[in-house]
């Protein structure tokens, strides 16, 4: 049995002229130890999904259909209360700013104590000292030192490393970590992801990624989800979808990392932009950008702008794409030819 089971997930935000879809008819899993990544770009639904699964919805958000399910327990039916339980217990969040996450009027230790007390019958004594180990866990030097020091005092590096100490306090069985490394230079943003995988391999916890940046992901991550206007275009193992990506949307994202560009060429990019969620195109909601919506003798393909593309298998990835459709389904006619 999977450790998150989400299925034909639902997430909409009523509005006086009708209604936002932010996730559409969502569905993956995650194993116990997994490290998960979901990549595209702003405004592709990444945050919105990690907050339905963890209830912290922003009113009028709401999940209209769909199943979340941990260790078979299903968690959209579950009271606030009850929710709460859960919630930094055995299902944490690393927020995007760090700086934002901590309360700047309480220090280091004041915060992770109370988080401690909230959860667990510990003395202010025995809840300091795990507080303590947590912070050596994740490399924070002088441990005791910053357990007196407010988040202010603290470098962007440190403070994020304070945040996965904080989610690592109760042991959680699933960590979301929403945009870990944005506000981090690029030697920090290493440091954090060898600890985030190191912490991963040592406690066996389940961590979904939620990223822009498919260079993070690559490294961080086994396998991908990648999201576009609330839905899921590809999913599938991270190396193969960086070596092989099948989904135009997901070639585009690898083909505009600086990497992939010589020097003093211009970066490639997608052309246009996401849509708002309140105006998604019909049919794939990528077409307007794709440059296989018309075919090579020039003619629009109907299916790209009238339906929505459903899942189909192309090696160890799943695509929604009617033009990788297409090519599968005229693999076998074009071997039997030869």
């Amino acid at each position: 049995m999977a450790l998150l089971e989400v299925e034909h997930l639902d997430v909409r935000f009523p509005l006086r002229r009708g209604e936002i879809r932010a996730v559409r008819d969502l569905s993956f899993s995650l194993q116990r130890g997994e490290r998960l990544g979901i990549v595209g770009e702003s405004g592709a639904g990444k945050s919105v999904l990690a907050f339905s699964l963890l209830k912290l919805l922003s009113r009028p958000g709401r999940i209209v259909a769909g199943k979340v399910r941990f260790e078979g327990r299903e968690l959209t039916s579950l009271s606030e209360r009850q929710f709460r339980r859960l919630r930094g217990n055995r299902l944490a969040m690393i927020f995007q700013d760090p700086l934002t996450t901590l309360n700047p009027v309480l220090t280091i230790g004041q915060q992770m104590i109370e988080s401690l007390k909230a959860h667990r019958r510990l003395s202010t004594r025995r809840a300091r000292i795990v507080a303590i180990d947590k912070l050596r866990q994740v490399q924070v030097s002088s441990p005791e030192r910053r357990l007196e020091q407010y988040p202010h005092q603290l470098s962007g590096g440190l403070c994020q490393r304070v945040v996965i100490a904080i989610a690592l306090l109760l042991e959680p069985d699933i960590i979301i970590a929403d945009e870990p490394t944005t506000a981090l230079d690029v030697t920090i943003q290493a440091e954090i992801i060898t600890l985030l995988k190191r912490l991963c391999d040592e406690h066996d916890v389940g961590l979904i990624v939620i990223s822009h940046d498919l260079g993070v992901i690559g490294q961080l991550t086994q396998r991908t989800l990648v999201m576009y206007a609330g839905r899921i275009v590809e999913q599938g193992p991270t190396r193969e979808i960086i070596n092989d990506a099948q989904h135009p949307y997901t070639q585009g994202l690898i083909n505009a990392l600086p990497q992939m560009t010589l020097p003093r060429q211009r970066l490639h990019q997608i052309p246009g932009s996401m849509p708002t969620l309140s105006e998604v195109p019909s049919g794939c909601a990528f077409h307007p950008r794709c440059a296989y919506r018309i075919t090579p003798e020039g003619v629009p393909r109907r299916d790209c702008i009238e339906n929505v593309p459903e899942p189909v298998r192309s090696g160890e990835c799943q695509v929604a794409c009617h033009w990788v459709a297409e090519l599968i389904a005229r693999e076998p006619a074009e071997e039997r030819a030869t």
